[in-house]
């Protein structure tokens, strides 16, 4: 469901069926930003979280109080039914679908053929107080390239603020004001991506996958890939490692 210009006016009844029939027959529903008004029109949404352009957020529980609105994250991945914020966030959706589908190294060359950023997960705020450096401010992107080139060692958040010159409590202030995240979520996804790649290239077996990745052992393993991925990491494999 793309985005609409208008959701004062009520999507036309032929769409709406369309939509209907395609989720019968188990098709996944996509909505963009405001597609999510044509989805929730269509009853689909009801009792389902959704996400949607937080300027939006009143009008649409207004409108569809049976949605279990999610006002501040890029996007809602509800398995057959996923949505997502405004324009940004859609793209965070599309390269989300792209790696449950084909995996995260396709879907990390796809974001840098965009020329976007491939780490954002869906549920980082949409709104960033201060999504640029202040001047005389040292921007943070010399230290997550240092942390990513350690992500196998003990590395954590003191880390970070050491490498940064900063206190811990300024790092996270600094990480959710340009990225939208906390720096120990930020640290497990560079993890987690980096253990999708370990996977996906045939690193075997799991202990060494968490050892490499920083993560310890392979329960941390486990339930970080099925929080961020929806599979385990044997799962993740059967379906994106290499023959």
């Amino acid at each position: 469901m793309p985005n609409r210009p208008d959701t004062d006016t009520p999507t036309h009844p032929a769409v709406i069926k369309a939509v209907q029939r395609a989720h019968q027959r188990g098709a996944r529903l996509v909505g963009l930003c405001t597609g999510a008004y044509t989805l929730a029109e269509a009853g689909l949404l009801d009792g389902r979280p959704a996400a949607v352009h937080w300027q939006l957020a009143g009008d649409f529980r207004r409108r569809h109080p049976k949605v279990d609105l999610q006002p501040d994250v890029l996007f809602v991945d509800d398995g057959d039914i996923l949505t997502s914020a405004g324009s940004a966030a859609a793209l965070d959706l599309a390269l989300h679908i792209v790696r449950l589908d084909h995996g995260a190294q396709v879907a990390n060359f796809v974001s840098r053929r965009l020329v976007f950023s491939a780490f954002r997960d869906g549920g980082q705020q949409q709104f960033i107080e201060q999504p640029v450096t202040s001047p005389g401010q040292p921007a943070l992107s010399q230290t997550l390239d240092w942390a990513r080139a350690r992500l196998g060692t003990t590395l954590c958040v003191a880390d970070l603020a050491r490498h940064a010159h900063l206190s811990a409590t300024t790092l996270h202030r600094r990480f959710r004001a340009e990225l939208g995240t906390t720096p120990l979520a930020w640290l497990t996804a560079q993890r987690v991506d980096l253990a999708r790649r370990l996977i996906e290239q045939g690193v075997a077996p799991l202990d060494l996958v968490a050892h490499r990745t920083g993560l310890g052992t392979t329960a941390s393993l486990r339930a970080q890939m099925r929080r961020r991925t929806g599979l385990s990491p044997s799962q993740y494999r059967a379906r994106f490692a290499r023959d």
